[in-house]
């Protein structure tokens, strides 16, 4: 199945009080979501002034005797994404183009993620177009400091709204914004003022566009934000003119002290970076090392995504995963431009890239010695 036929989900997440519904409500104000079919996972009703609404009530995560907070959610959402095809449709037609789920402010949003990639009822409809996260300006770092989830929801980001600039002071605005660096250095940000962001900027988000251009691997994969000595804060301030002092030319590097006392003195256990292999990849190495790698350490493999030149195909290999689960590997038309590397963008808690990089040469020198009767 050609993954851009199926109908996007975009995910809205972020702590308690950190502005969701205000953002909603903006959002399906616009012309671009007019159309879109908006899931509110809460307790409870929300009004909203919203001509397609449905309600699922709050996700149930269980932890299994692994540790793993489990993909097990309760049927009531995977129910709601079945029905509201025919739900939400008038003379056969379905009447949305895309889906919006709100999430609650507590929820781990690894669980939705991997319905969408793997329910069968649910993986041949959807697709997750991008993961949008609010962080709150005010008060982002304390809730950063006591709630482990919040940590998790803005790692896995996409997109970084950062909510009521308007009563945050200067330097809370820069040290979240340090902090951001180390958990998510990749995921664009905009600075919010009550709540107004365009939905262009948290739209599509994904590889596959519901345009059905051609797929944008480096929007998508953004390597170049993991860059061993990079480190920015930049944020797009939304809705105000004039000159950003916050912006900074991409790649610029701050001086080293920024690194040592203010980008790690919250330590998050949160670790982000692009691993590259130069060389194509035979298949079997690559299946053989993820495996074993999410066996040992998937549940704190928050997210992976990559291109990969795989031995003796021509054309390039596009994975996604979350925790343990991975998304159907897709194949692309064409690479997208001259570099053939493969590239695998991992953000992990209590990971390092040192164990990544090692586990994957342990298995590239020591695979092909093995006898294929005993392999």
């Amino acid at each position: 199945m050609n993954p851009a036929s199926l109908i996007p989900v975009t995910l809205l997440t972020g702590f308690l009080g950190s502005g969701k519904t205000t953002v909603l409500n903006h959002l399906v104000c616009q012309p671009e979501l007019a159309d879109a079919l908006v899931i509110i996972n809460e307790f409870g009703d929300m009004p909203l002034d919203h001509m397609l609404v449905a309600h699922s009530t709050e996700n149930l995560v269980m932890e299994m005797s692994s540790g793993c907070l489990c993909c097990t959610i309760r049927g009531d959402l995977v129910q709601t994404l079945r029905d509201i095809a025919w739900r939400f449709s008038r003379n056969g037609q379905r009447q949305f183009r895309r889906v919006l789920i709100e999430t609650t402010g507590l929820a781990d949003p690894a669980p939705i993620i991997h319905t969408l990639m793997t329910h069968p009822q649910v993986a041949n409809r959807y697709r997750l177009d991008g993961i949008v996260t609010t962080v709150d300006l005010a008060t982002g770092n304390s809730t950063l400091d006591h709630h482990p989830e919040a940590v998790r929801q803005a790692a896995i980001a996409d997109c970084l709204l950062l909510t009521k600039a308007d009563v945050a002071d200067t330097d809370q605005h820069h040290t979240l914004l340090r902090r951001l660096d180390a958990i998510n250095p990749a995921a664009p940000r905009h600075v919010l003022n009550h709540g107004e962001i365009a939905a262009n900027k948290v739209l599509d988000l994904g590889l596959f566009s519901t345009e059905g251009k051609t797929p944008d691997v480096s929007q998508w994969l953004r390597e170049e934000a993991y860059g061993a000595d990079t480190h920015r804060h930049a944020a797009t301030p939304d809705n105000q003119n004039g000159h950003n002092p916050e912006r900074h030319a991409p790649g610029h590097e701050h001086h080293a002290h920024d690194h040592a006392h203010d980008v790690n003195r919250h330590d998050d256990h949160i670790r982000a970076f692009c691993f590259t292999v130069d060389e194509p990849i035979p298949e079997e190495i690559l299946a053989a090392w993820l495996e074993v790698l999410l066996s040992f350490v998937g549940t704190n493999i928050l997210r992976v995504k990559g291109i990969l030149n795989i031995e003796g195909k021509n054309q390039p290999v596009v994975i996604h995963g979350v925790q343990h689960i991975f998304h159907p590997p897709a194949t692309l038309p064409v690479w997208p431009d001259a570099d053939r590397r493969s590239r695998l963008v991992f953000i992990t808690r209590d990971v390092n890239r040192h164990a990544i990089e090692e586990t994957f040469r342990a298995f590239r020198d020591v695979l092909p010695q093995v006898p294929k009767d005993m392999s």
